[in-house]
């Protein structure tokens, strides 16, 4: 697996020789894009915090992995943490941060002291001046949100802000903050030093009815059959999910690029698939996400922390077969509004598992109707 290629410190030697400009020049030719979900040019996001002016530079490093099904930076962390650090430090030096944090999700708890050790033999060997702490999560999933990241390190609540501005100009403690997921900074030293090293290359979460989950590695729009077929599904797949926040379809091959899943009025996000078979019911999918949101929230913002509150309270009406027809027309309008009114990305997906459950498998909620 590419995301398993030790770099040894190779790539921070070539990444000094070169200077700061041309590193950031580098990753923005290979085309290196956030493995976070938003897929934004890693280059151009450290061009915005090289060139913002400030007497202190911080990186964050999102370890905070809580989405549902997604497991990708636990495998890089256990398998190839040496790399990971060492993108850290290449992220310090070429922004001019002296001060690095990995963010890592509470769950992980049992990884922090190995990747304590990793960090202070590393950035020895490597004879930096970055100082690199790790910050323990409380289990919060907002956190996996940027700015509710700064906030918890701040020691606030983890809750999220409005933008711009944003972080690279104005993040931790009002300085230029980059902040990269494990993916992402593990991928700076292979691009910097392998020439073969491919951008297309993603790591899928594979987990559901499946008798193989695991992590795969496979290139952006590899086949979705193709994949599945690899973790070997126990029964007949009805339908898949991309996360909890990227929404179902129904199961079709397609190959797996952001535009194919779009088109499916879907998210493709962090490359998570969660593979559903024939067995489930959809309107109890919906309950078993609809709980995970409506505890989630920050309650920061009234359209969340009410509509997902309300959001739950419709489908286990629903399925307690106490609902009307007009309930589930009440959960498509209350679903689209939580999605376009919330403050963050937690709750304007918060409700995408509904809205297309309800596109695709609205006879099984009409169904359990009275």
């Amino acid at each position: 697996m590419q995301i398993l290629r030790k770099t040894g410190l190779k790539g921070l030697e070539k990444a000094r020789k070169i200077g700061p400009e041309s590193v950031m020049k580098l990753l923005i030719g290979r085309e290196l894009l956030g493995r976070g979900g938003a897929a934004f040019p890693t280059g151009k996001k450290w061009q915005f915090a090289s060139g913002t002016e400030a007497d202190e530079k911080y990186i964050i490093c999102n370890a905070d992995e809580g989405e549902p099904g997604t497991f990708k930076d636990k495998f890089i962390i256990n398998k190839n943490p040496e790399t990971l650090v060492e993108g850290i430090i290449i992220a310090a030096e070429t922004i001019g941060a002296k001060q690095a944090f990995i963010y890592l999700r509470g769950e992980y708890v049992y990884l922090k002291s190995k990747l304590a050790k990793v960090i202070n033999e590393l950035t020895k060997k490597a004879r930096t001046k970055v100082k690199i702490d790790i910050i323990l999560g409380a289990g919060a999933y907002v956190c996996g949100d940027e700015t509710a990241i700064i906030q918890s390190i701040m020691g606030y609540r983890g809750s999220p802000y409005y933008k711009p501005p944003f972080p690279p100009v104005e993040g931790l403690w009002g300085k230029p903050t980059v902040i990269n997921n494990v993916e992402t900074l593990t991928n700076v030293p292979q691009a910097i030093l392998f020439k073969d090293w491919d951008k297309d290359l993603r790591l899928y979460s594979l987990s559901g009815n499946v008798t193989k989950p695991g992590i795969y590695e496979l290139p952006v729009g590899a086949s979705l059959a193709k994949l599945i077929k690899q973790g070997e599904p126990e029964n007949d797949i009805k339908t898949v999910y991309f996360g909890c926040f990227g929404g179902c379809m129904p199961y079709k091959n397609i190959k797996l690029t952001a535009d194919n899943v779009c088109g499916m009025h879907c998210v493709i996000g962090a490359f998570t698939i969660i593979v559903v078979d024939e067995r489930h019911s959809m309107v109890d999918m919906a309950e078993t996400i609809a709980k995970f949101y409506e505890h989630e929230s920050c309650g920061k913002c009234t359209p969340c922390r009410e509509g997902t509150k309300r959001i739950l309270d419709l489908i286990r009406k629903i399925r307690a077969g106490k609902a009307k027809s007009e309930d589930i027309n009440t959960l498509l309008d209350l679903a689209e509004h939580i999605h376009d009114t919330s403050l963050c990305g937690l709750g304007q997906t918060a409700t995408n598992h509904v809205l297309t459950a309800l596109r695709y498998f609205r006879k099984e909620f009409q169904e359990k109707i009275r």
